[in-house]
C-alpha cells in the first residue's frame, strides 16, 4: 500500500487506524470539512472506522457528523497509508485510508461534531488546500482520469 507523509519511524510504535475517506461532489465542487482544532486544516469528509462498523457505514456518519448531509457512495477509489501523531487521541498511527467518491445528496442540519464546518471549493483549488498529501493525490487523480 502506498505510503504519503513521513516514513515510519522505527523506534516508535504505532496503533492502525483504518478509516474512511471521501472525495464528494456536487454541482462541479467538492465538498472539505474545515477541522479548527487541534489543527487548523482542510481535509476530506471522513474518519475513523469503529470496531463492527463497514468503510461505507463510517463513511455515512462521518460526512454527516463533519459537513451536516448525506451522501450516496458512488464507488470506492483506492487506499493509502500514513504515519501520524493523533494528538485528540494523544497516540501515534498507522492510518489506513480508504478513499471513495460520493455524491453530495441533501445538507440536513449543521455539522455536529465539534471544531468541523463545511467548505465547498473548486478541485483544483480543493488539491492545493487539502492538509493530507494522501488525499490531494487521490483527488488529483480522479480530475485527471
Amino acid at each position: 500500500m502506498k505510503r504519503y507523509g513521513d516514513p515510519k519511524d522505527l523506534n516508535q510504535k504505532y496503533f492502525d487506524r483504518p478509516g474512511a475517506y471521501a472525495i464528494i461532489y456536487s454541482q462541479k465542487k467538492i465538498l472539505l470539512t474545515h477541522q479548527l482544532k487541534p489543527l487548523s486544516e482542510l481535509q476530506l469528509p471522513g474518519g475513523g472506522i469503529d470496531i463492527g462498523e463497514s468503510p461505507t457505514a463510517a463513511l455515512h456518519r462521518e460526512a454527516l457528523e463533519e459537513t451536516g448531509w448525506r451522501i450516496s457512495i458512488v464507488r470506492r477509489l483506492g487506499a493509502y497509508q500514513r504515519f501520524t501523531f493523533m494528538p485528540e487521541y494523544n497516540f501515534h498511527a498507522r492510518k489506513i485510508c480508504h478513499i471513495f467518491m460520493a455524491r453530495a445528496i441533501r445538507k440536513i442540519e449543521e455539522p455536529s461534531e465539534p471544531y468541523h464546518s463545511a467548505y465547498w471549493t473548486e478541485p483544483y483549488d480543493a488539491i492545493k488546500k487539502l492538509a493530507s498529501d494522501g488525499d490531494a493525490a487521490f483527488l488529483k487523480a480522479l480530475l485527471k482520469a
